[in-house]
């Protein structure tokens, strides 16, 4: 397995936000986390990052125990992270925030560098053609697309991807998780954090359901997108 969470506990204060948790992420699968609002989808994401501390329980990448690494150690691991809300530099353009998203590299000025922006441009033209345009100048969708560009410009291993439909137009949510499929294919390991629960487990190779901290419900996509139950509360009754 590439990533191990165990019995994760992550408290807010003294609010539990997430309650002894423990899943697996193989390496070259999409995983998914669906829930409602609140459920600790984002927490559980942050805490993999190193962005929340863990009151109980460890995490594990590729064998090695970093529960209490810094996150920027975490990135130069392979562990990178695409946020809730985008989060793109608003000031910098499109060309600076993928230059940030790769800060942790030191061959900058090597084909492999060169090679990994067209990759980026590859997958998300818009941004090519947008190159020079500062990011708090772009539409929604334009810096969900920079943020994930951003992400994958760490080369990592596995990207964290915190919602990346939020606030799209239907056409360009079906565009983003064409691209995250893209993603896979290529050999990058994906978690994904989604409310659009139809999408996420149209394309997840395992999911789990979270509800208030916990994780109630496990299996493949597939299986996750037959059960009543979860049709019921996230598909609407149907996939």
């Amino acid at each position: 397995m590439l990533l191990e969470v165990d019995g994760l506990c992550v408290n807010y204060g003294h609010i539990e936000a997430i309650r002894d948790i423990s899943f697996n992420v193989a390496e070259g699968e999409i995983t998914t986390l669906i829930g409602a609002n609140g459920a600790g989808k984002t927490t559980t994401l942050k805490t993999i990052s190193g962005l929340r501390k863990v009151r109980e329980g460890r995490i594990v990448f590729d064998g090695k125990d970093i529960t209490h690494v810094p996150p920027f150690e975490r990135v130069k691991l392979g562990i990178s992270q695409s946020p809730e809300g985008r989060g793109v530099f608003p000031g910098m353009t499109v060309r600076e925030n993928l230059d940030m998203g790769a800060y942790v590299r030191s061959d900058r000025k090597t084909a492999a560098y060169r090679e990994d922006v067209e990759r980026v441009f590859q997958l998300f033209p818009r941004l090519q053609e947008r190159v020079n345009q500062t990011a708090g100048t772009m539409s929604g969708g334009e810096q969900q697309m920079l943020a994930i560009g951003r992400a994958l410009m760490a080369r990592p291993r596995l990207v964290l991807l915190d919602e990346p439909s939020m606030g799209l137009a239907p056409r360009l949510i079906q565009q983003i998780f064409s691209i995250i499929a893209e993603i896979n294919e290529q050999g990058t390991t994906v978690l994904l954090v989604e409310q659009n629960a139809a999408q996420a487990l149209r394309r997840a190779h395992q999911a789990h359901v979270l509800e208030t901290g916990e994780i109630v419900r496990s299996g493949t996509g597939e299986e996750l997108s037959g059960d009543e139950a979860v049709k019921a509360a996230y598909l609407g009754g149907d996939v």
